[in-house]
């Protein structure tokens, strides 16, 4: 009941200041299970992307939204927690997996899922790489995934800005990427690195964002080591890197020299299925891949 009451009392008040605009929201099923996977610039995601939605989003949401203190802690706990999202420890181990069950648990009753596998929001407008757990959902719920890029929130009201800014936002939505061939491998930590990595391709290509090969938490403790470094003077731009083929960066598992996916995203074409990886889990800036 309070995520109607909210989006009642909410979409006019976002309709008239910020006039988002929509493509692409045929994609989304009028009924049936899908996760929705979006790119995540700005606290004001949370708002927008249900706001075109007709049917209920369930989020899965960081569990910090559900402890901070003070004021803004505790608006963030009644918006989250009336709204029936479902909090998320981005630790690891049970406490994440715990929650990705209980989003598998929603997807079987035929609702829809929504969650940023960046894990954070972008520190600095660019698209991160993202967390496996949205492609072990998919396999093991065995429904799509719909991308969907959010045009301007970042503008709007950047990480750290409390007063948002006027200004139009809006948001592309994908045609529904269908995982079901690769049903049981759902612990192939390889094929879900790649499916993700998939998931992670349409968002940059619906949000013209460039794409980091870095977790967004990594690169926000890297900048903000190289800001105290040098005293606040900016040198943490470019402490991220990038995996760039043709002058454009795509996610890793696509860029894969010597493969036809890798060619084939390089020359703008999405590729057809995950790359085939070795034996052993990958490891990027000294981290394995992370489910949430």
């Amino acid at each position: 009941m309070f995520y109607w009451v909210l989006k009642v009392v909410l979409a006019p008040v976002l309709r008239v200041f910020w006039r988002p605009w929509v493509e692409g929201a045929e994609n989304i099923p009028a009924q049936g299970p899908a996760i929705l996977a979006g790119n995540h610039l700005s606290f004001l995601d949370h708002f927008f992307l249900p706001l075109v939605i007709p049917r209920r989003v369930t989020f899965l949401a960081k569990s910090d939204y559900f402890t901070e203190a003070g004021v803004k802690g505790w608006f963030k706990r009644v918006f989250f927690s009336g709204a029936g999202q479902i909090p998320i420890d981005r630790s690891g181990g049970k406490a994440s997996e715990g929650a990705l069950r209980s989003g598998v648990r929603v997807l079987r009753q035929g609702r829809l899922i929504g969650i940023y596998p960046e894990g954070t929001r972008s520190p600095d407008g660019r698209l991160y790489r993202g967390k496996i757990g949205v492609a072990r959902m998919a396999l093991e719920a065995g429904v799509p995934v719909i991308p969907i890029a959010m045009i301007g929130t970042f503008e709007v009201q950047p990480p750290g800005q409390l007063v948002p800014k006027i200004r139009r936002i809006g948001m592309r939505v994908g045609q529904p990427l269908d995982f079901s061939r690769y049903a049981d491998m759902a612990d192939d930590r390889f094929v879900l690195r790649s499916i993700t990595d998939q998931i992670m391709y349409e968002l940059m290509a619906l949000s013209g964002q460039e794409y980091v090969d870095m977790y967004a938490k990594r690169a926000k403790e890297e900048m903000a080591a190289a800001r105290g470094a040098a005293g606040g003077s900016g040198a943490a731009d470019g402490a991220a890197g990038t995996s760039v083929r043709g002058g454009r960066p795509v996610p890793a598992a696509v860029a894969v020299a010597g493969t036809a996916e890798g060619s084939a995203a390089a020359g703008g074409e999405r590729p057809s299925r995950p790359v085939v990886a070795p034996t052993q889990p990958r490891v990027t800036d000294g981290h394995a891949d992370r489910a949430v």
